[in-house]
């Protein structure tokens, strides 16, 4: 475990944990823990998750701002995600993974072009739906983090397997607290 390691582990610890608060200081901790986490991933070739994280650093900002004014001006309200629009969502998510991860097998020595590639996918459709305050974000979440920890683990990410084990049950706490906030409403 690298220094690298634990500074990106507990800067991204924050960050998932004010995001299934509903705070939107996750945005700004969250683009730290990303940096940390870009060259923790490159070192052990996991180049799925370092394109991940450039990614999270750019959704992130926009994510602030949409929290912040992305119903014309107001705060944006935690909201449920049609079944027509998410099931397409989810057929494209496989495609793009399942393409991405022959890309990296083909071209690559990456260590899990597969899994790598669904966590980077499935990462990438939860945080647009997290920063639309979609509910169902964090059952993907839940997916995503169920792939993770044994494929980091696996890495001698003990850490890093440590903290998406949290952020599994962080996920749980998250979909309980936007239920809430969906019924509140």
């Amino acid at each position: 475990m690298s220094p690298m390691e634990i500074a990106a582990c507990l800067a991204y610890a924050l960050s998932v944990w004010l995001a299934a608060r509903n705070n939107m200081h996750t945005w700004w901790t969250g683009i730290i823990g990303c940096v940390l986490y870009g060259w923790v991933f490159y070192s052990v070739q996991l180049y799925a998750d370092v394109t991940l994280q450039v990614f999270f650093i750019a959704s992130s900002i926009a994510g602030w701002v949409n929290w912040l004014k992305g119903n014309h001006g107001s705060e944006l309200a935690v909201r449920k995600t049609p079944i027509g629009r998410l099931l397409p969502m989810l057929a494209g998510a496989l495609l793009v993974a399942g393409g991405y991860a022959w890309l990296l097998h083909r071209f690559t020595n990456a260590w899990s072009p597969w899994l790598d590639s669904a966590i980077m996918v499935f990462s990438v459709l939860a945080q647009f739906m997290l920063m639309g305050r979609r509910l169902e974000s964090w059952y993907f979440w839940l997916l995503v983090n169920t792939i993770a920890v044994p494929l980091y683990a696996a890495r001698d990410l003990w850490l890093t397997a440590g903290l998406y084990l949290v952020f599994w049950c962080n996920a749980w706490h998250g979909l309980y607290q936007w239920r809430k906030a969906l019924v509140a409403r």
